[in-house]
């Protein structure tokens, strides 16, 4: 049996999470076996902890976060940055 390459997608239904995993399967090869996983399951969302995932949709190829989802989410300094807590005058 050949090896696969395990991919695991994470959603939440959206519609930015649709057109992701759309281009993932357009992407994906013979040797690609793609899973999504619903992050409003208690498990998936713990299994996407795990992983680091702060933001979706997210993409683990063989047990690790994809670069281009890793180190994504809401960053507290950029919201003060912004004007968050600031009271406007």
């Amino acid at each position: 049996m050949k090896k696969k390459r395990k991919i695991e997608i994470f959603s939440a239904g959206c519609a930015v999470c649709e057109k992701t995993i759309e281009l993932v399967k357009k992407l994906a090869c013979k040797s690609c076996d793609i899973a999504v996983l619903d992050m409003r399951q208690k498990r998936v969302a713990t299994k996407a902890k795990k992983y680091g995932v702060q933001s979706l949709p997210a993409i683990a190829i063989n047990g690790k976060l994809a670069g281009c989802c890793a180190g994504r989410g809401v960053d507290e300094n950029v919201l003060r940055t912004a004007g968050i807590g600031v009271r406007m005058t």
